[in-house]
């Protein structure tokens, strides 16, 4: 093909990233804010367990060295189990509390009911007295783990508001530019395209808004002056072909015209006629219309290689046309004529010696010369304006009629390419269905 696709990279909406950024951040903040709540709170927990219940145990000690009795009663803050043994009595303990150093200890127990029982055990190791004291925190234990699933709960329904905010803010936010896409979009129907900036407020869519009117106003302003342009170059131009093609037929209808002569007067006219068709091309594109009629391909291929067969003078190329049957395409002759005039000339052109092979199917039109041939590379540049290849050094032209079929057929949406040949050489297609 003439130009190369690009695949588009796919992006997500811009409401949709609003959105998602609504709930990444609602759930990150909330999600963290949890985290930091449970850690805080069990570590603020032990350690005031941890300090109450070695304080008690020291307390307790100290009490009992200084009231012996057993009448006397130590009260402690909190529901407490104690366990007072010497060294020497400790067999009659659970196995696990026996080497236990100073200091607090945790442990579950499976009850006979299958319920699991936490609690917290503080060893104070004095040479002639051992105490534990231990302290059931199953309850704690259970209001850990309910704060936890709150905080859980609490996590997906701010992701919820976060959600429902999202959707909200990103519908307020692109509203207005949603508002600019659809009237931009009415733009290609308008000649004169109505003023954007009113319909905003004085924000960032407004100052684009009023960006967009003036980058308007240039741009209509600039195809009026190239159409008016072009209108009357197309309208002085005519003038002097006219007269040319009128002098062309008088000379020609004269009586006694030599041989050379006449073969002059019929190039003359042949060249008026493509600077005509030029011409009506050129206008055809600067309106950026596409123009109607019955182009029969086979009449114009005939009339492009009378005119190449005049021009060739003593080179040895030979122009052979196959055509089967009457092909007739949607577009002026005008249109048709400089697309095929290009491609066939730059064949003629190009080839030194040999042939030069069209082939007219129903579809398209494959011109194939024996000239020096193409690369690949250069058959992707071969239709970019002012691109000239290597087989093109030392002839005259400045690069721009393949450019031209180019832009016509994007305007036709048919497709052309040139490709290297089989042997040598390049074939040169012009597809104009399908």
């Amino acid at each position: 093909m003439a130009s190369g696709s690009r695949m588009p990279r796919y992006r997500r909406r811009l409401r949709s990233r609003i959105i998602i950024t609504f709930v990444l951040l609602g759930t990150g903040l909330t999600a963290l804010f949890a985290v930091a709540t449970l850690l805080l709170r069990a570590k603020v927990e032990d350690q005031l367990v941890d300090a109450w219940l070695l304080q008690e145990a020291a307390n307790f000690v100290q009490f009992k060295r200084e009231n012996p009795s057993p009448e006397a009663q130590f009260v402690f803050s909190r529901q407490i189990e104690i366990f007072v043994r010497s060294p020497r009595t400790l067999a009659n303990l659970p196995f696990a509390w026996q080497q236990l150093p100073t200091g607090v200890h945790s442990f579950s127990d499976k009850a006979d009911d299958g319920t699991v029982r936490y609690y917290k055990l503080a060893v104070q190791r004095d040479p002639d007295i051992i105490s534990f004291l231990r302290w059931d925190y199953t309850q704690e234990t259970l209001t850990a783990r309910t704060l936890m699933i709150a905080l859980i709960g609490a996590v997906f329904a701010f992701s919820l508001l976060a959600l429902a905010l999202g959707i909200w803010s990103s519908r307020r936010v692109m509203q207005p530019v949603s508002d600019l896409a659809s009237r931009l979009q009415s733009f290609a129907q308008d000649a004169q395209p109505e003023p954007l900036a009113p319909h905003f407020a004085e924000d960032e869519v407004g100052q684009l808004a009023a960006a967009l009117d003036e980058y308007a106003d240039r741009l209509t302003s600039l195809v009026r002056r190239d159409r008016e342009f072009n209108a009357d170059v197309s309208h002085e131009l005519r003038t002097p072909l006219a007269v040319i093609r009128g002098a062309t037929e008088l000379l020609q209808a004269q009586p006694g015209l030599g041989d050379k002569a006449a073969m002059r007067l019929k190039r003359i006219e042949r060249a008026a006629a493509q600077s005509s068709d030029l011409i009506e091309a050129l206008l055809t594109l600067s309106r950026a219309e596409r123009g109607h009629g019955a182009a029969d391909v086979g009449r114009i291929v005939d009339q492009i290689v009378e005119a190449q067969r005049l021009a060739l003078r003593d080179k040895p190329v030979e122009l052979h046309v196959q055509c089967g049957e009457t092909v007739v395409v949607d577009c002026p002759d005008s249109v048709l004529s400089v697309a095929l005039g290009n491609l066939i000339g730059n064949a003629v052109k190009y080839t030194r010696e040999g042939t030069v092979d069209i082939r007219i199917l129903a579809d398209r039109v494959e011109i194939a010369d024996s000239g020096p041939g193409i690369s690949e590379d250069e058959a992707g540049h071969l239709f970019e304006r002012g691109y000239r290849g290597k087989g093109a050094e030392g002839s005259k032209g400045a690069g721009i009629g393949l450019a031209i079929v180019s832009r016509l057929c994007a305007l036709y949406r048919w497709s052309v390419w040139i490709a290297p040949g089989a042997e040598r050489g390049a074939v040169a297609t012009l597809k104009y269905r399908g």
